[in-house]
């Protein structure tokens, strides 16, 4: 009787009986991430730590997240400190100077109108305010929820800590969900916007860019964008010190290092964290669910935005830019550009946008964190 009663007690106290349907409805969301990230190959290094981050924290009593205030023991969980590296803005930051150090600025520099598609991407950030707005969020809540149509993960989680941390984590997971499923979402967008003609234009070679105009772009961009948006300095600055330590030639120790061990490293921990944060308690709610929403249609307003450019270049060119290559304007760098580059030669075997779809894709990235610094501006903290 003693081995029976003991092992009652001991099952009563696992998490077996303290699941919840909320926790369990989360698990099998996350096993479903974990589906299309190792089966389906789509974008593995984001939506699998993200994806086991979300399993931990839903299994009941392992304690991850919970804080050092809420803890019996006075201890924090182990994701709960490595989350605040998410809150303080620290991850955002380092993420952005290792996609620096791995971008290549040549193309946006060989073609500067690449910024005007670049900017025609943040199409959705406006329509999702506005529409956030109408259904009664406030600006700042509104704002958070609509930078999620830049489709860079960094930016959103920079922004939401600002302006509506209660939001970080619906705010998160939307982001790099929607960014590692790109492959899904914007095809169909694509081909619905664009005819068969304009899929199959060929682009004439991108003239060749010196070291020093690579040198001097991302000092020009720093310069300007953060005496214009002073709040965006974390953002762009270490953006830009990234990109100079790739072409400065100098620093290839450091170039390696944030392109490779340390950019893979904060990879983890801001995956694993702000999948921690989608705890079912918190997550499957109405209103959680209308922000996931929303950001869906953020992300495909700014990829209509970015073909709409595309499209009109394409006409005042006369038929010389490929409208695909204007959906790369979102920022999620290279993954939109290969989408772009894809599609093309789904139409012609024989095209290659890669390299002029990366002009918009670098364009949106600055874009993204230019219109983040806007946002900060307007309805930030004073």
């Amino acid at each position: 009787m003693f081995y029976v009663e003991a092992f009652i007690k001991l099952l009563l106290e696992s998490g077996f009986a303290a699941m919840t349907w909320q926790q369990l409805v989360m698990i099998l969301v996350s096993f479903i991430l974990l589906y299309l990230a190792i089966v389906k190959g789509f974008e593995p290094l984001l939506l699998l730590p993200i994806a086991f981050g979300m399993f931990l924290a839903n299994l009941p009593l392992s304690n991850l997240m919970i804080s050092a205030q809420d803890s019996p023991t006075h201890v924090g969980g182990l994701l709960y400190y490595l989350y605040q590296g998410v809150k303080l803005g620290i991850y955002p930051s380092l993420i952005f100077m290792g996609i620096g150090a791995m971008t290549d600025f040549e193309p946006l520099i060989s073609r500067p109108s690449s910024l005007v598609m670049g900017a025609g991407a943040q199409l959705g950030i406006s329509i999702a305010f506005i529409i956030a707005i109408a259904l009664g969020f406030n600006p700042q809540e509104a704002g958070s929820i609509g930078i999620i149509g830049g489709a860079d993960g960094p930016t959103a989680i920079y922004l939401t800590t600002n302006l509506a941390p209660h939001l970080l984590a619906p705010i998160a997971i939307a982001a790099y969900s929607y960014m590692a499923l790109i492959p899904l979402i914007q095809p169909p967008i694509m081909r619905l916007l664009t005819t068969k003609k304009e899929r199959e234009i060929k682009m004439e070679a991108l003239r060749k860019v010196s070291k020093t105009e690579k040198i001097c772009f991302p000092v020009i961009v720093s310069l300007l964008c953060i005496l214009l948006l002073p709040s965006v300095a974390p953002l762009i600055g270490m953006l830009m010190l990234g990109n100079l330590f790739r072409e400065s030639g100098v620093v290839e120790r450091l170039s390696d290092t944030a392109q490779n061990a340390l950019i893979n490293v904060v990879t983890i921990f801001l995956g694993t964290t702000v999948g921690a944060t989608a705890q079912g308690a918190l997550f499957l709610q109405w209103r959680t669910l209308g922000i996931i929403f929303l950001g869906l249609m953020a992300f495909s307003f700014s990829t209509v935005g970015g073909l709409i450019i595309g499209k009109v270049m394409c006409w005042l060119s006369g038929g010389k830019i490929n409208p695909l290559i204007g959906s790369a304007g979102v920022s999620a760098v290279p993954m939109a550009a290969r989408v772009s580059q894809v599609e093309g030669q789904k139409a012609n075997r024989s095209n290659f946008l890669l390299m002029h779809a990366m002009g918009p894709n670098v364009a949106g990235v600055i874009g993204s964190a230019v219109a983040a610094g806007i946002l900060l501006s307007l309805f930030g903290p004073k």
